[in-house]
């Protein structure tokens, strides 16, 4: 089974919110404030340590949007030709 560059980079992301999450209950915090200063440092560390897959899933993001998208009526568009200013009739 593939997993998608979406799905690692998501579940690397939560789980070290999770672990943070938990490592903050352990100390005695308020589980509001745990989870906020977890939000806070989680996003910190998935900066730091997975800009490789972040670098990955960007290009991955790039490419899609920049595929080329098929029209099967193109040619057909392309081949009328459009009346001119001048050249309409009345």
């Amino acid at each position: 089974m593939k997993v998608t560059r979406w799905i690692r980079y998501s579940v690397l992301r939560l789980g070290i919110f999770v672990v943070v999450l938990v490592a903050l209950s352990f100390t005695g915090i308020t589980w509001w404030l745990s989870a906020l200063l977890a939000t806070a440092i989680a996003f910190a560390l998935s900066y730091i340590f997975l800009s490789h897959q972040r670098d990955e899933l960007s290009r991955d993001i790039a490419a899609r949007l920049n595929r080329k998208k098929t029209d099967v009526d193109a040619e057909s568009e392309d081949a009328v030709e459009l009346p001119r200013e001048g050249n309409t009739k009345k």
